[in-house]
């Protein structure tokens, strides 16, 4: 029988069939291979003896927190408490982009805003990608429907709380942000797989950042996915000190957004360090 992983608790894995809910244990032989499963892994088990016999193939997978099989990543981005990072955003963003995930901006806490001076980059991103506000909650509803979705971004910006919205019976724990430091406690400690609008949804504790260090210069200059829109001469072309570069050019004419270029810059500089 077929089935995915939805829970973990002490090495006690919660399997979701089309019929029923199973509680697992590890098979002795992946345990000596040393193949241990994640939330999000598609799995056969021995629905007799209530074992996991093996682990199928992944469509990706994430070491910070460990999932696995996941389509399309909600990016839930504060405007404000903490601090709106473009930084982060588009680390998160080059991640998606590596992983085949389709991307979905959240942002939050656009009542806290009073003169807001970010409209300019909010229109910006929703030129490349799908952006939505957390209080469009029927719109989030049908972007779950049929889709394998994460809830990530930083600590504090309401991942908790829009999930609780989505579906009240969760129930999940909400932190506050820490003034002194602009950034929210971890209040999500493991990661669980939910059933919302018949789609699944993954909850992973909050975190500020990705190592790129392993990714290829390349694989990042494609995962900022406007600069294809400005071809330049050449087609190896870095956009970095090259003179005849055409997203150079196009930063200076404001039609690529400047921070974007710096932190793909920057993305890329720190990997050669």
């Amino acid at each position: 029988m077929e089935g995915q992983i939805i829970k973990i608790i002490k090495e006690q894995y919660y399997i979701l069939t089309k019929e029923i809910l199973i509680i697992c244990s590890l098979r002795g032989i992946l345990r000596k291979d040393n193949l241990y499963p994640v939330v999000g892994d598609y799995v056969i088990i021995n629905e007799k003896d209530k074992t996991i016999e093996k682990i199928l193939p992944r469509t990706n997978i994430f070491k910070r927190p460990k999932v696995a099989n996941i389509n399309q990543a909600f990016i839930v981005t504060s405007l404000i408490n903490p601090k709106f990072s473009p930084n982060l955003l588009d680390k998160l963003l080059v991640n998606m982009y590596i992983n085949n995930v389709k991307p979905i901006i959240c942002l939050t806490k656009k009542d806290l805003i009073k003169d807001n001076n970010l409209d300019n980059i909010i229109n910006y991103y929703s030129n490349i990608y799908t952006v939505i506000y957390n209080t469009e909650v029927d719109k989030i509803l049908k972007l779950i429907k049929g889709n394998v979705s994460v809830f990530t971004g930083q600590s504090g910006v309401g991942k908790s709380t829009l999930l609780n919205k989505l579906n009240p019976n969760l129930n999940l724990k909400v932190g506050e942000v820490d003034n002194n430091y602009g950034r929210g406690h971890h209040t999500t400690r493991e990661v669980s797989l939910f059933i919302i609008n018949n789609g699944k949804v993954l909850d992973t504790p909050g975190f500020s950042a990705y190592d790129l260090d392993d990714v290829d210069n390349k694989i990042i200059k494609d995962a900022f996915i406007e600069f294809k829109n400005y071809p330049c001469t050449y087609k190896d072309c870095t956009h970095t000190n090259e003179k005849e570069c055409n997203v150079k050019k196009n930063v200076l004419n404001n039609n690529i957004l400047k921070s974007r270029y710096e932190n793909y810059l920057s993305f890329i500089n720190n990997k050669n360090k």
